[in-house]
């Protein structure tokens, strides 16, 4: 299932994001309140509903543990604060 976040005064540049979650994950909530602190405007792929997902996700990080964050063109594993930051400004 995939859920759209818009954070109040996002920022557009920021929309090229998606985190692949899992329901039970604590990193994963971790991960969406802070790009949400961030106003940033992503999209959720939840693992345990969205089939499709669990395969994109495969191909883009290699595993299926969560989160997995796409910023761009870049591919996080785990919950980092200063990676995605760092991420977030390449855009």
């Amino acid at each position: 299932k995939t859920k759209f976040y818009k954070a109040p005064n996002f920022n557009k540049q920021f929309m090229a994001t998606t985190i692949f979650t899992s329901p039970i994950c604590p990193w994963s909530q971790k991960a969406k309140d802070f790009l949400t602190k961030q106003k940033v405007h992503f999209e959720e792929k939840d693992l345990s509903e969205d089939k499709p997902a669990r395969k994109e996700v495969l191909d883009l990080s290699g595993q299926v543990g969560t989160p997995v964050i796409k910023i761009g063109d870049e591919v996080l594993i785990g919950f980092n604060e200063a990676k995605i930051k760092e991420a977030l400004k390449k855009l």
